[in-house]
């Protein structure tokens, strides 16, 4: 059910990623790069509406804040296939982003409620293997829609499927925050939360690295449907590879559920982002060298969305490691910084969008040596050593 609340935000995406062409006919849009608001504002507004929703379901409790999310999702859905220019729908997509983060901070924050430390690093990876389910079905489900109806009816269907998710919370999701827990949000107990959030060594690097990969990973969505139209010439074959690269993605966090208990989720993730940032520089070197192919795109692709996977489900839970009395306002404002925070610098990527495949390994290759020199600062340099014990 966890895994189906955060795949709602993740199919407002990806199912929208073939229509873009389309949306882009109807309004007259001759700059591509325009269309890729359609996925950041999303995002954007994903980053905003957590620090909302957290301090909410600390409040009121998490299946009533969650509740309240997912049928205003719905109900911008249905809004959003009636509309007849670009900037209205993306001040729409902001909105929905908004609405959909309820999903994404709440579900945290009841894993948070009920788990800790590599447990819930566990837990954590196997709801996002099963999340994963999306991005490997929804491009393929979106190109299907349209080969029979426009893309509004994406739109339609979306609502669809969040009434049903939001019937099946209804009925079946506990309530994980007690009554004796809760408290009324207020200005001077978000100053609080925030200030042990940004100063707590954990939680402020690694909630800061996790940033930079949400930014890899914007990057890598917005720039999916012009890498095959413009690139490789071959559009139809970005849901194939769309969904390969989901796909170890998902191998990534069931290897990473399977271990994280014995190894600890630092030495994995290190050792992931570590391989991240090399397969990302040979992919750049590989691309800019002009040997990029379909196969090597595919491969190279793959195994760094399989690299990503094993860092960023442990790199969520480290930094909650510290803020347990506070999980829901703490996940809002770490879910602000990452998604905002990615959103910004996904999108300068993708708005430097020149026509050449090397500009996404690029883009990644930096933000994951960044990553990595926070996640040394959080460490005190201690990246590899002392990673005998799970942790």
């Amino acid at each position: 059910m966890l895994a189906s609340l955060i795949a709602l935000g993740a199919l407002g995406v990806d199912a929208m990623l073939p229509a873009l062409p389309d949306i882009g006919k109807d309004f007259g849009i001759s700059n591509a790069n325009a269309l890729q608001w359609i996925i950041a504002a999303y995002f954007l507004g994903s980053g905003a509406g957590q620090l909302v929703f957290g301090s909410l379901s600390d409040w009121l409790g998490r299946k009533p804040v969650l509740l309240g999310g997912t049928i205003i999702y719905v109900s911008l859905m249905l809004v959003s296939a009636l509309v007849h220019s670009l900037t209205v729908l993306i001040f729409l997509r902001a909105l929905q982003g908004f609405s959909a983060s309820s999903s994404n901070v709440v579900t945290r924050s009841i894993v948070r409620d009920l788990y800790s430390g590599a447990k819930m690093a566990k837990v954590l990876s196997i709801s996002f293997m099963i999340f994963l389910a999306v991005p490997i079905l929804a491009p393929s489900f979106g190109q299907i829609i349209l080969t029979v109806l426009p893309w509004q009816a994406i739109f339609l269907i979306l609502a669809g499927i969040g009434t049903a998710v939001s019937i099946w919370t209804f009925l079946h999701m506990p309530e994980t925050r007690p009554l004796t827990l809760r408290h009324r949000p207020d200005l001077a107990h978000m100053r609080r939360v925030a200030l042990f959030v940004l100063t707590d060594r954990v939680s402020v690097y690694y909630t800061l690295a996790v940033s930079f990969l949400v930014a890899t990973l914007l990057s890598y969505v917005s720039l999916m449907p012009q890498i095959f139209h413009d690139c490789f010439r071959r559009p139809a074959l970005m849901a194939p590879i769309f969904a390969a690269c989901a796909a170890t993605m998902g191998a990534g966090a069931l290897l990473n559920a399977s271990l994280v208990e014995r190894l600890g989720s630092r030495r994995i993730s290190h050792i992931a982002l570590t391989s991240f940032v090399v397969l990302t520089f040979i992919h750049f070197i590989w691309a800019i060298a002009g040997y990029e192919t379909l196969i090597s795109f595919l491969i190279l692709q793959a195994l760094t969305m399989g690299c990503m996977s094993l860092t960023t489900s442990n790199f969520g839970a480290i930094s909650m490691e510290n803020v347990g009395h506070i999980a829901g306002s703490a996940a809002s404002i770490q879910g602000v910084i990452t998604t905002v925070g990615g959103s910004i610098l996904g999108g300068l990527v993708g708005q430097a969008w020149h026509g050449q495949v090397s500009l996404l390994p690029l883009g990644a290759c930096l933000c994951g040596t960044a990553a990595l020199v926070l996640v040394a600062f959080g460490e005190k340099g201690r990246l590899y050593r002392g990673l005998k014990t799970a942790s």
